[in-house]
């Protein structure tokens, strides 16, 4: 109950993020009601059936990424001093977070389910035919648990990662949110009176304070060589794959350009790669930007850059691997022989939707992060257009690097699918 009036009870841009991961989750169990439905219709293409289905994974981790970036964003399940007094310390929260994303998640699981029989007929109205009776089977009873296992794997897996994404990190935390429930269970007043003077600086029940009107750069993260390996071994295992005829090729559905087998390999080592070295690359986007005797917009924009590198990097990363994977894939056709299928269209929105998405989300948390360097700044007198030209320099110096970078990867990428 808790959980459902934290949910109601929101903020309405927080509301309006929850049902984009509905709408999210509503379209993925649609996709895998859809290979349901084609694999009853189709009963001798087995193997269709299978690979339409390890296409939804795309979709369900997309679905997935963008859930855990709203969850990460909510602020109702931070913790807070009076919310660790009653109880709700940093571990019931973190529980808290997983079931509203679970509710968002399963409500729209339940309406793709809804869609799905609509679509059938087993609802009042008339089922449709032509080119979607193929994945409808409306002929054929609907195996109820079958339909319901496929629809569960979402919700499942978000509310799972959510979990992991928001459990409490260190022991702080954890002491924090008892030492105020203990706190306001002996009545001994407000927590933050028994705070170490060491542990002071952390804010009410662990949460982190707001920053100073000096931004702090952080150190830089460690995955670049990982991703960069991860994109190599990726290109290198699409070169030998596009090298080798007579390797086994995979046709993918709807009118999407199929190759060797071990091109799926690569570009999924290549699109790790990118996600991983994302963070890492932002970060030294903002070395590049205060180096070499800044002025006060570089000085600004460079060290605000570093500090949101791990926030933004990741999702920048997973947003040029998308692009990158869309060109590869749609390039080898001209224009007249590029026809894509419904269920195709509805699988390449869901993908780059939840992953742009992700990205704004992203970066409505940096900025949700600056608001108390960026109040600090208004009250020292910098002018408006101050802080509007350091976001529009930190928006160019990730474009100067993450656009080539999406290109060349995209180009390497497409060259096996063209032979």
């Amino acid at each position: 109950m808790l959980a459902l009036r934290l949910a109601r009870r929101a903020h309405p841009m927080v509301q309006l993020c929850r049902l984009l991961v509905a709408a999210a989750s509503a379209g993925t169990g649609f996709l895998m009601l859809s290979t349901l439905g084609y694999a009853m219709a189709h009963p001798e293409a087995s193997a269709g059936a299978t690979l339409r289905l390890v296409w939804c994974l795309g979709p369900v981790a997309a679905t997935v990424y963008l859930a855990v970036a709203v969850a990460r964003t909510d602020p109702g399940t931070r913790p807070r001093s009076g919310l660790a007094a009653i109880g709700l310390g940093p571990a019931r929260l973190m529980a808290l977070s997983a079931l509203t994303t679970a509710l968002s998640t399963t409500l729209g699981s339940v309406l793709a389910l809804l869609a799905f029989l609509h679509l059938r007929g087993d609802l009042p109205g008339t089922p449709f035919d032509g080119q979607v009776a193929g994945f409808l089977a409306a002929d054929l009873p609907l195996p109820l648990p079958a339909a319901l296992t496929l629809l569960t794997v979402v919700p499942f897996a978000a509310s799972a990662a959510s979990a992991v994404a928001l459990r409490p990190k260190d022991k702080r935390q954890r002491r924090a949110g008892r030492r105020a429930q203990a706190a306001a269970a002996s009545g001994a007043g407000d927590a933050c009176e028994e705070r170490t003077p060491g542990e002071q600086a952390d804010g009410p029940a662990g949460e982190a304070p707001a920053p100073g009107p000096r931004p702090a750069a952080g150190h830089s993260p460690s995955g670049l060589p990982w991703g960069v390996a991860a994109i190599a071994a990726g290109l290198a295992v699409e070169a030998h794959a596009g090298d080798a005829g007579g390797a086994p090729r995979f046709h993918l559905p709807g009118g999407l350009a199929g190759g060797p087998a071990g091109v799926l390999t690569g570009w999924t080592l290549t699109a790790l790669g990118l996600a991983l070295a994302g963070p890492a690359l932002a970060y030294l986007c903002g070395r590049m930007l205060d180096s070499a005797q800044p002025g006060v917009v570089r000085l600004l924009a460079g060290r605000g850059l570093q500090q949101e590198a791990r926030r933004i990097g990741r999702p920048l990363g997973v947003v040029c691997a998308v692009a990158s994977g869309a060109y590869a894939m749609t390039t080898p056709y001209t224009d007249a022989r590029l026809a894509f299928g419904p269920l195709t269209t509805l699988g390449a929105v869901l993908v780059a939707g939840c992953a742009l998405a992700t990205l704004a989300t992203a970066a409505v948390e940096a900025r949700q992060a600056r608001v108390g360097a960026i109040a600090a700044l208004v009250r020292l007198g910098a002018p408006a257009t101050l802080l509007r030209t350091a976001a529009l320099l930190r928006a160019g110096a990730l474009a100067v690097v993450f656009v080539p970078l999406t290109w060349v990867v995209a180009e390497l990428a497409a060259m096996p699918l063209r032979g």
